[in-house]
């Protein structure tokens, strides 16, 4: 309730009403969208795969219930880790509901890539596009700057050609990306907040308006592309 009031506080223009509900079938009736943040919070010292047991129960009950109410062409984002098993474990539960609507948020991992490399060729972020994230939403993700570009002084070229560093591209760049949400708990004894809430915005943003030349990562059901086995949560541009 305490959510709801500062939700009412913040005079949003475009927010007609809150239901504050447990109760997931209600939540979910005729959505269009949803975002899956409700999972067991990662504390320091814990990987994203020692969440795994107690959210299979979870995010069961929730692939249950937006199979039974929410719209057929939902969208659904899972944010809660591990993220890419828990869209697995939902869209297993939700068998009605196209594959291709679940996805698993590696947002934060893009806007953590692109924002370390905006740094470090001294750049606005939003000039730094088509970074690439790979795989799980875990220290095994492949952050991925061979194909990005910046512009500089108006002029758009390859980032690896501006940064012209390849140490820093296949090292310090990769494990600070790969290391960025441990090294997150261990400032602020608690996981990405406000950053993983702009992802999520992002992600969805872009799912339903698109996203021009610009790439976008999502964790999705793979259909092989690129070699990645068929049926796990992979990310991939989209």
């Amino acid at each position: 309730e305490g959510v709801v009031m500062e939700l009412a506080d913040c005079a949003l223009p475009l927010l007609v009403g809150v239901l504050p509900t447990a109760n997931p079938e209600e939540a979910f009736k005729d959505v269009a969208a949803a975002f899956l943040v409700g999972a067991m919070p990662r504390r320091e010292g814990m990987e994203r795969k020692d969440l795994l047991s107690a959210n299979v129960r979870i995010f069961k009950e929730q692939g249950q219930a937006l199979d039974k109410v929410a719209r057929k062409d939902v969208k659904v984002l899972v944010v809660g880790n591990p993220a890419n098993t828990n869209a697995f474990i939902c869209s297993k539960y939700a068998p009605s509901i196209p594959k291709e609507n679940f996805t698993a948020m590696t947002r934060l991992d893009q806007n953590r890539a692109q924002s370390q490399l905006a740094a470090k060729l001294g750049v606005p972020v939003q000039n730094v596009k088509n970074v690439i994230i790979w795989g799980n939403h875990s220290s095994t993700q492949f952050p991925d700057a061979s194909y990005a570009k910046v512009t500089i002084r108006g002029t758009e070229k390859p980032v690896p050609e501006a940064i012209n560093d390849d140490e820093f591209l296949k090292n310090t760049f990769v494990s600070t990306v790969q290391k960025r949400g441990a090294a997150v708990i261990a400032a602020r004894k608690m996981s990405s907040a406000l950053s993983a809430a702009k992802a999520a915005s992002d992600h969805m943003r872009d799912w339903f308006l698109g996203t021009g030349d610009r790439w976008v990562s999502m964790g999705v059901v793979s259909d092989g592309s690129y070699g990645a086995p068929k049926d796990i949560v992979f990310s991939f541009p989209v």
